[in-house]
């Protein structure tokens, strides 16, 4: 087993997962790419320095592929699985009326069974090297149900939960589990016009003073999930700020949130 570290990446192609590569990269760590799209994935890993990288294309919905791309990983890395970083996901939303079930199942299955089939995956790698470690990309909507976001908080509220279960099952094989909840990340998802007016959800965050996440800043905090003892990591102040109310204040939050709910409020979006 060769002595650099290595981390397989889920949603590599861009974004926090391109943002994670970097970092990782930089530390000295073999990175592995998975992502449905090729040339994203290929742009990540002209970013990083030759021969740091290995890219595997990943549709997560399908265990198949997730058992064929770590296999792939570890090959590539020299018999090391330190980090499984599950981060592919989509974000999109609407009020329940809105959303078309065929767009409720591809949440579900993308945001949930991918994260599901990452560790069926990637387990038996992770348990042959020595202090390893999953990281699962939740969202801050992971902590309150957010209206317009039911689905979507739905899938990180089930993210979350899985990590808490499994950071304690697997304990005897030495795999700790944690995960990232960041709040509002400027996607595409945020560019989506809001129902019933001229503004996106871009417009209505910055609008109400919430600020946007870099995706440097959540990168920093995955390097971080995995060197301490916390299980569930809120990213930038709208998440920290909605934790703590949820925790302390959680009747206010629910009457702040249904106050919102004719305005297409989004806290916590990805």
């Amino acid at each position: 087993m060769t002595d650099h570290k290595a981390i397989f990446i889920s949603g590599g192609g861009s974004g926090i997962g391109r943002a994670t590569a970097q970092l990782f990269a930089a530390r000295g760590w073999f990175v592995g790419l998975g992502d449905v799209n090729a040339a994203g994935m290929a742009e990540t890993a002209a970013l990083l320095p030759t021969g740091a990288s290995s890219q595997h294309l990943l549709d997560v919905r399908d265990l198949a592929q997730w058992r064929r791309a770590t296999d792939e990983f570890v090959a590539a890395s020299g018999g090391r699985f330190d980090v499984l970083f599950n981060n592919a996901g989509i974000g999109s939303g609407g009020k329940w009326d809105e959303l078309d079930p065929a767009e409720a199942d591809r949440l579900i299955d993308i945001n949930f069974r991918g994260v599901v089939n990452g560790i069926h995956a990637a387990r038996p790698h992770l348990k042959k090297t020595p202090g390893s470690a999953i990281v699962n990309t939740g969202s801050a909507s992971g902590f309150y149900g957010t209206s317009g976001l039911s689905i979507y908080s739905a899938t990180k509220f089930a993210v979350r939960a899985l990590t808490e279960a499994l950071d304690v099952e697997f304990t005897p094989d030495g795999i700790i589990v944690r995960d990232i909840m960041p709040g509002f990340i400027d996607t595409p998802l945020l560019s989506r016009v809001v129902p019933g007016s001229n503004e996106t959800s871009r417009d209505r965050v910055m609008a109400a003073g919430l600020e946007f996440t870099p995706v440097e800043q959540v990168a920093e905090a995955v390097w971080n999930a995995i060197q301490g003892d916390r299980v569930h990591t809120p990213v930038g102040k709208t998440a920290r700020r909605l934790a703590f109310t949820m925790r302390w204040l959680p009747g206010a939050l629910r009457k702040r949130m249904k106050a919102a709910t004719g305005q297409g409020s989004l806290l916590g979006s990805k």
